[in-house]
């Protein structure tokens, strides 16, 4: 009887003997799994992302293998490959956030606009830092790499794929987008652990206790309902490059406010939201292959985004230190960390700080105002790299 067919069976453990590296992402897979299931830290990224990288890592691939002549290629390079990288799954998530996204907070109080913008200046620092380390032996860090990275400092995942798989198409390093997309998607994972120190150092306890009544008059419905029109219109004509995510973001948030189509919004919200979230996650896990993410490069990008996160968390906050004084003490400077986008997170944070120094304080609604605003920042900060660099 030939056995050789037989013993085909175990291949599997062939080829991963030949790569150790394998392992490390094993095991960084079943970490992702277990802070999103144990620690509940975004449970619902970091368990589809821990799963794609547990089966793009798998020996032989067979989940991730391109397509060859007439041999099929695995089911996430076909996501990868017609969804995530032309930028469908990062439009459709921008519709499904708009549609679940409530604006009024963010026009009852529009300085909050401010905090925002205030926040993108985590994009510079990386991208300056990034094309400094370009001029180093070490790192071969053009302008369109540096774009990649910068990106990261707007804290918004799907503007990140958006722009990172945009730069790739005209020249990047392939090796950047998986290591910019992980990278940002793990470190709004940890928005909790990183904000608070940086929050707590640059603002004192009475500035933290400072407690902010609501607006008495309700946005009007019309005025919601005219916001998402107007911001297509005037990002269409200022910043064409960014359109696909602000038309769609808006679109979303059309939907939610006409009133007259509540079946497409809760599709958006709901469905749509919870189908692509899936295809993002497995997809942005399965772009982390072990001989292309242990590299000192991958290091650099994670190190860069960090930066980003921090410098971003800090000039929010520091602009609100700054309201904070003109106003005469109305203003809490901490929902000016809130800017970085990672909606809602970011403004939950706020919120349980606050309720840590004062259980009766409630800053959701005003830290939700500069938290919207970060997510039309981050995009638009997209567009203008979209823009500086072809």
């Amino acid at each position: 009887m030939d056995t050789s067919n037989f013993w085909d069976i175990f291949e599997g453990f062939r080829d991963l003997g030949s790569n150790p590296l394998v392992l490390g992402m094993l095991v960084i897979g079943i970490v992702l799994i277990f802070l999103g299931i144990a620690k509940r830290m975004e449970p619902l990224l970091l368990v589809p992302i821990g799963t794609g990288i547990i089966l793009a890592n798998l020996p032989l691939g067979e989940a991730v293998n391109p397509a060859t002549g007439e041999v099929t290629g695995g089911f996430l390079y076909y996501f990868y490959e017609y969804a995530l990288f032309n930028g469908l799954i990062p439009l459709l998530i921008f519709l499904g956030l708009g549609a679940l996204t409530d604006f009024e907070p963010l026009l009852a109080k529009p300085v909050t606009f401010l905090l925002g913008a205030a926040a993108q200046f985590g994009v510079f620092v990386a991208l300056i830092g990034t094309l400094a380390l370009g001029l180093t032996p070490w790192f071969d860090f053009g302008l369109k790499e540096a774009a990649s990275v910068a990106i990261i400092g707007g804290a918004e995942g799907p503007t990140t794929i958006y722009v990172a798989a945009k730069m790739q198409q005209i020249g990047a390093d392939p090796g950047i987008f998986a290591a910019v997309v992980v990278a940002c998607y793990s470190y709004m994972a940890l928005v909790p652990i990183i904000q608070p120190p940086v929050i707590k150092l640059l603002t004192t306890k009475k500035e933290r206790l400072v407690k902010m009544p609501y607006a008495e008059r309700p946005v009007p419905r019309r005025t919601k309902i005219i916001f998402p029109v107007v911001t297509i219109v005037l990002c269409g004509l200022f910043i064409p490059k960014a359109a696909p995510l602000i038309g769609m973001f808006m679109f979303g948030n059309l939907l939610r406010e006409c009133g007259v189509v509540e079946r497409l919004a809760g599709a958006a919200q709901n469905e749509l939201m919870n189908i692509v979230t899936i295809m993002l996650g497995l997809t942005v896990g399965s772009t982390m292959i072990a001989k292309s993410f242990f590299t000192l490069d991958t290091i650099a990008v994670f190190a860069l985004g960090i930066v980003a996160f921090i410098t971003a968390t800090a000039a929010g906050v520091l602009l609100g230190k700054l309201m904070y004084i003109l106003s005469k003490g109305k203003v809490n400077p901490m929902i000016g960390a809130a800017g970085v986008s990672a909606v809602p997170m970011a403004a939950r944070v706020v919120q349980n700080m606050a309720t840590k120094e004062d259980s009766s304080n409630f800053l959701l609604m005003h830290a939700m105002g500069p938290n919207v605003a970060g997510a039309i920042g981050a995009a638009v900060a997209g567009g203008v790299l979209l823009s500086l660099v072809h």
